[in-house]
């Protein structure tokens, strides 16, 4: 079988992306994957790494409304589609898996003239302009988020690391504290703002430096690369406080921690319900507010905290997160509430529908679209591109 990956630019394209790739080989060793990119997104560097073959198209970026940049994009994407169009072809695709992001337009045009079945994976709640248009051109659309509003979409989580699903928290506990030089006997905070950090968060975590000591709250801080060099351990009065500039082993945190203080985007949520983990959410105040969203199905079931960046602060703090680190039973609630909202095995039942499509064993119906239709799908219907 030989399966066309689309999903580049960011992490939170390209991650899902390689844990499929991953359960494609375990589920049918011999299955053969390309994953389709641009020369500037982290692909370049995080799909070689996982062992995959990179096949590079120019990026078409899409704006996320109807705009005047719009009229910029057919240029652009004639010669992208083509580029798709020659690794495709190079490959030989059974199924086109897009993920949106850069290359996922001209992947699933390319796929559609081809009549290469097309499966889409949106990871948000609000969806992208180019997973909307994937969308219109095949029925096999899952989502990663329960109230995604896409056409023709079916919940089924977002695909994760192995790493992470296959992480038991409860008896890596000890080890993951150790591991940070952690204590093995105090409740732990586990503080992180995706890779690049949080500066809001950061801030405010140092200046509640006092607080969490004299609470007896011991905290592990990932303040991201750009904001330091090494490790720092601010351990008072024996009670640590260990900051470094990044993690490579996110299962090792996640396992050390009894609540996590981060962002909430769709992978970051994802991973903390799979583990079971209770998230003090801060979304970050961006686009259409799709990180609140994210948070808001887990805080709902009670599996989390939600507090908004400008409401970040010492005060809130003392005043909600450490007594919540320091009521066990509450965590304890708050952690079964979480993993109940977890997808554990989304990678393997993605991976077995996208086998089963390319087979033709879920055969594509009519989409009633001419081969040339689907780049005009794209900019019919400003309802759709909203």
């Amino acid at each position: 079988m030989r399966v066309a990956l689309a999903g580049g630019g960011t992490a939170g394209h390209i991650e899902p992306a390689l844990s499929l790739a991953d359960a494609l080989r375990r589920v049918e060793p011999n299955t053969e994957i390309l994953c389709l990119g641009t020369e500037r997104g982290l692909e370049t560097r995080l799909v070689p790494m996982r062992g995959y073959e990179l096949g590079l198209i120019p990026a078409v970026p899409l704006p996320r409304r109807l705009t005047p940049q719009l009229l910029t994009v057919p240029g652009k994407l004639a010669g992208a589609l083509s580029a798709a169009g020659e690794q495709l072809d190079k490959v030989q695709a059974d199924v086109l898996v897009g993920f949106g992001g850069y290359v996922a337009t001209p992947g699933y045009l390319a796929a559609r003239r081809r009549r290469i079945p097309i499966v889409v994976h949106e990871a948000n709640p609000l969806p992208g302009l180019a997973n909307r248009l994937g969308a219109r051109l095949t029925p096999h659309v899952f989502t990663g988020h329960p109230h995604t509003q896409i056409r023709n979409g079916r919940f089924i989580g977002i695909p994760l690391r192995q790493q992470i699903t296959s992480l038991d928290r409860l008896a890596m506990g000890d080890k993951a504290r150790a591991y940070f030089g952690l204590r093995p006997d105090l409740p732990t905070l586990l503080i992180f703002g995706g890779s690049q950090g949080a500066q809001r968060i950061n801030e405010t975590a140092f200046q509640a430096a006092a607080a969490f000591r004299q609470a007896g709250v011991q905290v592990l801080h990932v303040v991201g690369p750009k904001n330091a060099d090494e490790p720092q351990d601010l351990t008072q009065d024996g009670i640590p406080y260990v900051a470094v500039p990044y993690v490579d082993r996110m299962d090792m945190a996640y396992a050390a921690a009894d609540v996590a203080m981060c962002r909430s985007g769709a992978m970051t949520c994802a991973e903390l319900t799979a583990v079971g983990l209770p998230g003090a959410f801060v979304p970050l105040a961006i686009g259409n507010g799709e990180q609140a969203l994210n948070a808001e199905p887990i805080v709902q079931a009670g599996g989390g905290l939600m507090v908004d960046n400008a409401d970040v602060s010492v005060e809130w703090i003392t005043g909600q997160l450490i007594p919540l680190l320091t009521d066990t039973d509450r965590v304890v609630a708050m952690s079964e509430a979480a993993a109940r909202m977890g997808r554990r095995d989304a990678d393997t039942e993605l991976a077995r529908e996208v086998l089963a499509i390319a087979r033709g064993d879920k055969p594509t119906p009519d989409m009633q679209l001419s081969d040339d239709d689907g780049e005009d799908a794209f900019y019919d219907d400003g309802k759709d591109a909203r």
